[in-house]
């Protein structure tokens, strides 16, 4: 008489061992693409650029009475800042809304000898054609 074949580990448990190592190595692919993204993005907004465009945007008389108050920076940034010792270079645009309002702003800087100097921050609007420039004093 033939006694049934004993089956290893693996042979009695494949069916719910092979979906649950894919899914583990997927979700392990999308932990580290989000880590990667979480900290591009901290990045910039950690940057001096950012923070002074945000606060110059917040300030500024006109954009406040376009957008209401508070106006808030998404997340998707985009853009890039390249620093190479004490200089560099940052094109960035940082969606924004308000209670109004939403749209875009657009900051251009380079660094030279350690300082940032911003020489172009203008903010969008969504749907229209006109742009506050942050860079002229408010005319109020």
């Amino acid at each position: 008489m033939n006694s049934p074949e004993q089956k290893g580990w693996f042979g009695r448990n494949w069916k719910w061992f092979v979906p649950v190592g894919c899914l583990s190595v997927v979700l392990m692919i999308v932990v580290f693409i989000a880590a990667i993204v979480y900290f591009a993005f901290g990045s910039i907004k950690s940057s001096e650029v950012y923070q002074q465009a945000i606060t110059k945007t917040r300030s500024n008389a006109a954009v406040i009475r376009e957008f209401g108050e508070p106006i808030e920076p998404g997340w998707l940034i985009s853009g890039h800042i390249n620093v190479s010792d004490s200089s560099g270079s940052a094109d960035l645009s940082i969606p924004i809304s308000g209670p109004k309002k939403s749209g875009t702003v657009y900051a251009v800087a380079t660094k030279k000898m350690g300082k940032w100097e911003i020489y172009g921050l203008e903010v969008a609007i969504e749907g229209e054609s006109k742009r506050i420039n942050l860079l002229t004093p408010s005319t109020e």
